[in-house]
């Protein structure tokens, strides 16, 4: 892939900002958007900005056309059917959906990595009024430990809600092995898919999930805008926690007959525009082909990895190795808080990074790491000059310190 010619399309990459060349390396947060998905949505706005599934005029029936298609083209992408894809705002509504829908009792447990963002952790803390109980597995430096996976297993486990990339430490946990051990036991599987979707190709039915939730800010998609897909029989039988226009076939002042999945799980009216962006932004990143997105990251992270090597006082956090870490690398600088690293990358040399916690504040609570990290994440546009430039500026802020 030529990540120089795909910089083209990005028209905030052609723009300095306070007369730098951004160097956007804060990807786990946010993507950046191309000229096609914004074309897309702003099609939506000038051409038929209606309602869909309400009227039957022709400017709804553009919308939905255009929304079904997007559902089919999300579905396509991760190996799903249309029916299984739910349109949410992102992968935190997608995780309190099914936490709401499930309606575990008291006794049920839920199981969870130590290293999951507070939208993979709240939710479940939260059931813990109602009696759900919530365990953690713990890894071991940072990486799946599948000893304490199993001990966490037993008959009350209803549901195994782990973090499928993480968002802190790159560190991708082996699905498929986690699947078929919690299946084994008669649980659930759900994946929070937020970093995994955007930067792997990935197959709802390989990962053996029944669930997993992303979101289109994450990747080249709009904000407002996120996905959970969950298997169509788990779909039929869940119970939506919303309700409204949009999720009845019927109603009287006493009864209601709710519509099928998916629409039944969409109260009120949708982000039309966000679902048509999304798909722009899916149809975008399989032309570039999501393999060869893999291993560019890849090729960025051991280029930066092995430039900071012998940077006294700059530890990485997860596995040191970076296969093992995809596109994001998390570090800290002895003597330095992560926001001071961030601000300097950032008037020096227009490197914009993530310090802080990264809502992942539960791990470095429990590491005495109250700070958090500096923290800088890889995409398609990211180019081996910017790696460079990113190791040459860390190597001078840790030349000052000495």
């Amino acid at each position: 892939m030529d990540a120089k010619k795909i910089r083209e399309d990005f028209p905030v990459l052609q723009q300095k900002i306070k007369g730098k060349q951004l160097i956007y390396f804060d990807n786990a947060c946010m993507s950046l958007r191309p000229k096609q998905v914004i074309a897309a949505m702003n099609e939506y706005y000038e051409q038929y900005p209606a309602c869909a599934g309400r009227s039957i005029h022709t400017l709804s029936q553009k919308v939905d056309e255009e929304y079904r298609k997007a559902r089919e083209v999300v579905a396509k992408f991760i190996g799903a059917k249309p029916e299984e894809i739910i349109f949410t705002r992102n992968t935190t509504e997608g995780i309190n959906l099914v936490a709401h829908s499930l309606e575990l009792k008291e006794g049920d447990a839920v199981v969870t990595s130590d290293i999951e963002h507070n939208s993979n952790l709240l939710p479940w803390q939260m059931l813990f009024k109602r009696g759900v109980e919530h365990r953690i597995v713990f890894s071991k430096d940072m990486q799946f430990d599948e000893g304490n996976f199993r001990n966490a297993m037993g008959d009350s486990v209803k549901l195994v809600s782990f973090v499928h990339t993480s968002n802190l430490s790159g560190y991708t946990f082996p699905a498929e092995k986690i699947a078929k051990i919690a299946h084994d036991n008669g649980s659930l599987v759900m994946f929070d898919c937020a970093q995994s979707v955007p930067h792997k190709q990935i197959d709802v039915h390989k990962l053996g999930a029944d669930f997993i939730a992303f979101s289109g800010h994450k990747m080249l998609g709009p904000s407002g805008m996120g996905v959970l897909y969950g298997k169509k029989d788990l779909l039929e039988e869940l119970n939506p926690f919303l309700l409204g226009g949009d999720t009845v076939a019927n109603s009287t002042y006493e009864t209601h007959e709710l519509l099928k999945p998916p629409e039944k799980f969409e109260a009120g009216l949708q982000n039309y525009a966000g679902a048509i962006g999304l798909a722009a932004a899916v149809k975008y990143l399989e032309k570039v082909g999501m393999n060869d997105i893999e291993k560019h990251e890849e090729k960025l992270n051991e280029i930066i990895t092995y430039g900071i090597a012998g940077i006294n006082g700059l530890k990485i956090i997860g596995p040191q190795p970076a296969k093992l870490r995809g596109g994001i690398i998390s570090f800290n600088i002895e003597g330095l808080n992560p926001h001071d690293i961030a601000m300097m990358l950032d008037s020096t040399a227009g490197i914009a990074i993530r310090s802080g916690a990264h809502c992942v504040h539960s791990w470095f609570n429990a590491n005495n790491m109250p700070r958090g990290s500096a923290r800088a994440s890889l995409y398609l546009y990211n180019t081996e000059e910017e790696a460079k430039i990113f190791i040459g500026k860390l190597r001078e802020i840790c030349n000052t310190l000495r």
